[in-house]
């Protein structure tokens, strides 16, 4: 694949993925105002209205709708991308004085903050007034429950909205930020509401669009023996974007007229992790393959790097989220495919993969890279993600069907569940029907990462 640091081609390429014909099925596509198809059309920009828990310095909140506001940079060659969108609409749940920084920034754009979701998608009007919706409810004081998931309120912010379109008789696009419930059973009534309604609704974050160093686009159709993933971070917070980062390349894979589905999730901790890798339940070699893309590796021993990490401590009333040593995940896919998402906390601190699959010839081949995440505080994987954020608000149509994040989450909330259950073996027949149709162009970000300018000295 060419990789064209223009922006008008890398857009184009993105539209193109989000046209393929078995990307959305047809009765979920509802169009957009006229506005929003065609932003540069004469008159008003298209309205957002942004629905957050808590905005403040470097939350999801401040990076997603800031870049609406602000713009970005796209390292193309034309200047500063500003989304065609009017953020007409800012609601905030919780606005703590101590580090709120949602009404200072509303005020500058003219706005107050909403009261309600419903007051931001009416604004007043008493009906739908806008023309997209970004529901961003990550952060905040919220409670975390036994399997040690912060019970964030996507769904019950989703289902406000979803009232909303139901006495407005129509429908807009609809972004929800990460995954899209910690309870899988929620999430699966969270897009089958969405599907009712034909809403286009998409959600996920930034891994599967992000910079791939080495670039790699593996074409769809290709037969996979296994893989793996090499992470670190938080068991939820971190382990979505983990998960993300498989499901985003197990896709591609022949599934030999299988579904995407996961059967069975285990999840494994400290020496069980090691011992299963022992007992070939996963590649030593794939490791060593997803270890050598890393920008971060700890030289030393695996097992004493992660034995010597030390987690910080939890905030306010949290529990530990990030276990001393390595954590596993593994997934069982319907179809036979072996993969595994190792935390080790300690030895990296990105986010790597590699994959055990046969290359055009027919040959056993690996394939490795890294999930490149550009440090706060511009956090710059969120330029991507706002581009295909744009996407869906522009087409009307989600640039990768909806049905991945529903099992990403799923696999999650599984392997939380082995957790807190004695880490025994969670079959998992809801995950198991899941199926949709990857995208051609997986949608991966190709212009530079910053200013491509040659020094001449």
């Amino acid at each position: 694949m060419r990789h064209e640091p223009n922006r008008r081609r890398f857009l184009e390429a993105a539209a193109a993925a989000t046209a393929a014909p078995d990307l959305v099925p047809a009765d979920r596509e509802t169009p957009c105002s006229d506005a929003a198809q065609n932003p540069q059309a004469p008159g008003p920009l298209p309205k957002v209205a942004a629905l957050t828990t808590t905005y403040h310095y470097l939350s999801h909140a401040y990076h997603i709708v800031g870049r609406f506001w602000d713009g970005f940079p796209v390292h193309d060659g034309g200047g500063p991308h500003r989304p065609p969108f009017e953020v007409a609409s800012l609601f905030i749940e919780q606005t703590p004085i101590a580090t709120d920084l949602g009404r200072a920034k509303a005020r500058r754009h003219g706005l107050e903050l909403a009261r309600s979701i419903t007051q931001a998608l009416t604004l007043g009007t008493g009906k739908l007034a806008v023309d997209a919706v970004l529901l961003i409810a990550e952060h905040g004081d919220y409670p975390m429950n036994d399997k040690l998931q912060k019970l964030y309120p996507r769904g019950r912010f989703l289902r406000e909205v979803m009232e909303v379109f139901k006495t407005s008789g129509r429908s807009v696009p609809v972004f929800l930020d990460k995954h899209l419930s910690y309870d899988r059973t929620e999430a699966r009534q969270m897009v089958q509401e969405a599907r009712a309604l034909k809403v286009p609704f998409m959600a996920g974050s930034s891994l599967p669009v992000t910079w791939r160093l080495p670039a790699l686009e593996i074409p769809l159709g290709r037969k996979f023996k296994e893989v793996l993933v090499a992470s670190r971070g938080d068991l939820e917070i971190f382990g979505f974007h983990s998960l993300e980062t498989l499901q985003c390349m197990a896709e591609r894979r022949d599934l030999g007229g299988r579904g995407q589905g996961v059967a069975a999730v285990t999840y494994l901790e400290g020496d069980a992790v090691w011992a299963a890798g022992d007992r070939g339940v996963w590649s030593w070699e794939l490791l060593d393959h997803a270890l050598g893309r890393s920008h971060t590796l700890n030289p030393g021993d695996i097992r004493q790097n992660t034995r010597d990490f030390l987690p910080p401590p939890p905030a306010g009333h949290d529990r530990p989220t990030r276990p001393r040593g390595p954590v596993a995940y593994v997934v069982e896919y319907v179809d036979g495919l072996k993969a595994t998402v190792l935390t080790l906390n300690g030895h990296v601190d990105d986010t790597t993969i590699a994959v055990r699959m046969a290359d055009q010839a027919g040959r056993e081949s690996i394939v490795s890279t890294l999930m490149y995440l550009p440090a706060p505080p511009g956090a710059n994987f969120f330029n991507p993600l706002v581009l295909r954020i744009e996407d869906l608000f522009r087409t009307g149509k989600p640039p990768y069907p909806v049905e991945r994040t529903l099992l990403t989450g799923g696999v999650l909330d599984a392997a939380l569940e082995s957790r807190a259950t004695g880490r025994r073996r969670i079959v998992t027949p809801d995950l198991a029907v899941i199926d949709y149709a990857p995208p051609v162009d997986s949608g991966f970000i190709r212009t530079p990462i910053a200013r491509p300018t040659v020094n001449r000295l």
